[in-house]
């Protein structure tokens, strides 16, 4: 029997060796089916990446692909994503791919958040108490910082590292999928303070060329620049690699104001095509690293027909994009919404009626989208308290529309359990 072991472990060794000298165009075929966890049922339309190479499942869950690496991947919309050794590249393989359903229940923590002990555990608290199981993490804050020491050269060179609240990022990605749960990074792209004054060149200009400021003081970066978009797309790849199970961008649009100079002129199809040209060039860097792509999106895309100035026109952000993640904040509705005038006095139809527009206008699926619910006081009506009875109002809308998931955003990243429900399954 040990002698049968040795002479298999031996055959395992040759085939490895011999697949790495043979040359690509002599390998072999992986097929197989990816299926439903629980039920058992195919999942059509699964992304199965093996290299660079990418394909989607057929209505029987079925995929073919050339044998051009050692490990396939595995995702797709309302799933957990999965990966798979090959370990037999020389042969023609048939797989049988499992993915879980998943629905993320997030909390968003800053680059401070993450990095206090105080705020950071009690988000872990809730986790382990309630039903969330997900964070959304700042990889590149509304200042530009990112809390980690990055590979990424030029985030050295502007002075986002001046800032570091994660002293080991890898030793934190550890500890935080070691609890199960699972982890979106924000990356805010082009609301960008350092970057725009290291680099005036890339820096968003006034009419008289000085760098433009917004309500913060904070200065923005030119979105139709070619350095600007590599800038995050390889803060992206380095946050992929740390083993993010999704990324989102933030702040992916150009400023709400007039009066403006950039590289290229300010026109609605100038700023769509920046915009989506950017999240499919995003989307296409990414793929070899079989992780999600989201986006942030201005609550009031989702009913306006242009690109509410700001280059976010939803149709093509649909195709751009995994998840597309409207803020639905009553607070930021100031005009309200049809119906609706006073938008704090109604967060479930704020939420219900906007993503379920959404949806009409986009025509897919629900689980495309996971929207931002408020966790925080109104600033803009009444300067009332959004209790667990607001959040839940919101949650429920959400989960009555089909949303893959929600997330609730405070910017103090303080939260208590008021709103969510208890899980029993978690001690």
């Amino acid at each position: 029997m040990m002698v049968c072991e040795k002479y298999k472990k031996l055959i395992m060794v040759l085939l490895v060796l011999l697949s790495l000298s043979m040359p690509k165009h002599a390998m072999g075929y992986t097929t197989g089916r990816v299926i439903d966890f629980v039920t058992g049922k195919p999942i059509s339309s699964a992304f199965v990446t093996l290299d660079n190479n990418i394909v989607l499942t057929d209505e029987n869950g079925m995929f073919v692909l050339k044998n051009m690496g050692n490990k396939i991947a595995v995702r797709a919309y309302g799933y957990l994503r999965n990966e798979q050794i090959i370990i037999a590249p020389l042969i023609t393989l048939s797989l049988e791919i499992k993915l879980m359903p998943f629905t993320p229940k997030a909390l968003y923590l800053s680059p401070y958040g993450i990095g206090s002990r105080i705020l950071r555990g009690s988000a872990l608290r809730l986790i382990e108490e309630t039903e969330l199981n997900a964070l959304v993490i700042d990889i590149k804050g509304d200042r530009g910082f990112i809390p980690y020491k990055s590979s990424v050269l030029l985030a050295r060179e502007v002075g986002a590292q001046k800032i570091t609240t994660v002293r080991d990022m890898k030793d934190l990605m550890k500890s935080l999928k070691e609890k199960g749960i699972y982890l979106i990074a924000r990356i805010v792209v082009f609301k960008d303070n350092p970057l725009a004054l290291t680099r005036p060149d890339l820096s968003i200009k006034t009419a008289s060329g000085e760098i433009w400021r917004d309500g913060e003081e904070l200065a923005w970066v030119d979105p139709f620049r070619k350095e600007v978009r590599e800038y995050n797309i390889s803060i992206a790849i380095e946050a992929a690699q740390y083993g993010f199970d999704e990324i989102q961008f933030d702040y992916v649009r150009f400023p709400d104001a007039a009066g403006l100079k950039f590289s290229m002129e300010n026109t609605e199809e100038n700023r769509v095509q920046a915009i989506s040209g950017f999240l499919m060039e995003a989307k296409k860097r990414l793929m070899p690293y079989n992780v999600f792509l989201a986006a942030d999106i201005f609550g009031y895309v989702c009913w306006n027909l242009n690109d509410t100035k700001i280059g976010q026109r939803l149709e093509n952000l649909a195709s751009s994009v995994d998840y597309m993640s409207p803020m639905l904040y009553p607070s930021g509705f100031h005009f309200g919404i049809p119906g609706y005038r006073n938008p704090v006095a109604y967060p479930n139809e704020i939420v219900y009626l906007s993503i379920k527009r959404a949806q009409e206008r986009t025509n897919i699926s629900p689980l495309r989208f996971r929207p931002w619910l408020q966790a925080f006081s109104d600033y803009a009506f009444d300067k009332r308290r959004f209790t667990g009875r607001e959040i839940r109002e919101q949650i429920n809308a959400a989960e009555k529309f089909g949303s893959n998931g929600w997330m609730l955003w405070n910017p103090h990243n303080v939260y208590s359990a008021d709103g969510l429900k208890k899980d029993a399954l978690k001690k």
